[in-house]
């Protein structure tokens, strides 16, 4: 798996913080002035906190690695700061602190011993100042998430030694140049969430050496697809939103043996891709066709046996989900919804049981008949607005990794499964459920919400939901519960939306003795309407 050197930076950033400080006085110096240029938040204003950060070379002195915690600065960085006087630095992270939209100064320009330079999610604002070109050293580069604006050629001048340089989600327009592609160390490359447009040639193709590359979401032309085909060396490869004229062709993306991440979504694909036996990467592992305007479920899918994650949602994808794609043995993370799927291919037992499947998503199909029984490692698993009938099969009781189950707006039938308690989200909302609500909520039950409102259930509020010491939000609205109201909840001090309309809870809405604490502390929403309560509504309900 392609891990991002960003992931390695921070690995070296501990590394460096637990190095002894061994600081010349006029260093230490500097970094206190520098500190004094900012208001900085309780965390981080003392100075040991501050120097957390700070390296020193063992035989000069010098502070040589700086890396500030994120969130502590707020101010304006400038010309004349004091950080422009550590002239020995090599690794400096100023990144998710706030500057207050400071232009970048061209003091940075300085420091011309930088190897390392982040600055990602500061507030920078403006042109990125030419004296960056100064930082020879200089092999990775991180300036995404600010307010910049202007050329990419001016900026990467000189840069010769970047192996790593993102700038995405700034205001940077115009066309990627192609020395910027060919840059003979640069492996890594995110230019996503611009103002880019064009497209760009490369004369010496075979001299890129870049594995990881992200444009997505700028204004390019199809014409850049033709030339990042030819980048043989890509591993990673994000193109979601380009916003160009013409649909991409898969085919176009044979050559690229080594890819393992495939970004298209938001674009529209030629439906020749799916149609035909085309041969993808087999190294696949992270497949995203999001919004790609499908209409045939992709036969190309079969042999991408390392396949882990795949994203088909928001397409128009009809008829059954085929039974092999349950037979891709590495498959964790499967998102299907908002498509017209109608049913599953092979038989309700079987075809997703033995899946290795963690996370399935199929809401916003047209599902019909009988749920089959889910994978047995399934953790999240969302089926809702679909038109499923039957009983909620009871293998989901035996599911011991599952954590989420949502089979809301359905048109279930039958009893709840005694194992509600073992979830820590319940959404059995608007089917046609019936009986009492299980009495089977264990001790130190995880559940946090469990809404079953808009079914036919009858009976009382199960006591044992008192067991869940960590529910939040509790709905039973639309039903035949038959009840007094459940004064007894107050002992769960987390609950904050509790709704009871609609159902025939009767008897007093206050407890023997108004004068006590609020009965719900924490509680901000509560439904009681279309119920026969009587007696007044206490005030001190509505303190908090």
């Amino acid at each position: 798996m392609l891990y991002s050197f960003w992931r390695l930076l921070s690995l070296v950033s501990i590394l460096h913080c637990v190095a002894a400080l061994q600081c010349l006085p006029d260093q230490t110096e500097t970094l206190k002035r520098f500190k004094n240029e900012f208001q900085f938040s309780s965390i981080c204003s003392d100075d040991t906190n501050f120097l957390r950060g700070v390296v020193c070379d063992n035989t000069t002195g010098a502070v040589t690695f700086l890396e500030l915690p994120g969130g502590c600065i707020r101010g304006t960085l400038r010309p004349n700061s004091s950080l422009f006087e550590l002239s020995h630095l090599r690794y400096l992270n100023l990144s998710f602190n706030n500057f207050d939209s400071s232009l970048l100064s061209s003091a940075f320009g300085q420091l011309k011993n930088l190897e390392v330079l982040l600055l990602s999610s500061n507030g920078f604002a403006g042109q990125v100042p030419s004296s960056i070109r100064n930082l020879p050293k200089l092999t990775k580069l991180q300036l995404s998430h600010n307010k910049l604006t202007g050329n990419l050629a001016p900026l990467v001048q000189n840069l010769t030694n970047l192996s790593a340089l993102d700038l995405s989600f700034n205001q940077f327009s115009g066309t990627i140049p192609s020395s910027l592609i060919t840059m003979p160390f640069l492996s890594y490359l995110d230019l996503s969430d611009n103002q880019l447009t064009g497209s760009f040639e490369i004369t010496n193709i075979s001299s890129s050496k870049l594995e990881t590359l992200q444009l997505g979401n700028n204004h390019f032309e199809a014409e850049i697809i033709d030339h990042i085909s030819k980048l043989v060396s890509l591993q990673y490869l994000s193109l979601s939103s380009l916003n160009i004229s013409h649909p991409i062709d898969l085919k176009i993306f044979y050559s690229l043996k080594s890819l393992s991440h495939l970004d298209l979504s938001g674009n529209s694909l030629t439906p020749t891709s799916m149609n035909s036996d085309i041969e993808f990467p087999k190294d696949m592992e992270v497949l995203l066709l999001s919004g790609c305007n499908i209409s045939d479920f992709p036969r190309f899918l079969k042999p991408l046996k390392k396949l882990w994650y795949l994203d088909l949602s928001n397409n128009r994808i009809k008829g059954d989900v085929p039974d092999w794609l349950w037979s891709l043995p590495l498959l964790v993370s499967l998102d299907l919804h908002n498509n017209s799927f109608t049913g599953f291919r092979g038989s309700l037992d079987h075809v997703l049981a033995n899946s290795s499947v963690q996370v399935l998503d199929i809401a916003l199909n047209s599902f019909k008949g009988s749920f089959p029984n889910p994978p047995v490692s399934i953790i999240h698993l969302s089926a809702w607005n679909n038109s499923f009938t039957g009983e909620i099969p009871l293998s989901v009781c035996n599911r011991t990794a599952l954590d989420i189950l949502d089979l809301s707006y359905n048109n279930f039938t039958g009893s709840i499964p005694p194992c509600m308690g073992n979830f820590s989200i319940v959404n059995l909302w608007k089917n046609k459920l019936e009986g009492n609500i299980p009495d089977e909520f264990y001790s130190g039950s995880l559940t946090q919400t469990f809404d079953v409102g808009y079914n036919k259930l009858t009976g009382n509020l199960p006591r044992s939901l008192l067991n869940s010491s960590l529910l939040r939000f509790l709905s039973v609205d639309h039903n035949n519960i038959n009840d007094s109201f459940p004064f007894w909840l107050k002992a769960l001090k987390n609950l904050k939306v509790l709704t009871l309309r609609s159902n025939r809870f009767d008897g007093p809405i206050s407890p023997p003795d108004e004068q006590g604490p609020l009965a719900f502390p924490k509680l901000e929403i509560l439904e009681i309407s279309h119920n026969r309560f009587t007696g007044t509504l206490p005030r001190n309900y509505f303190t908090n």
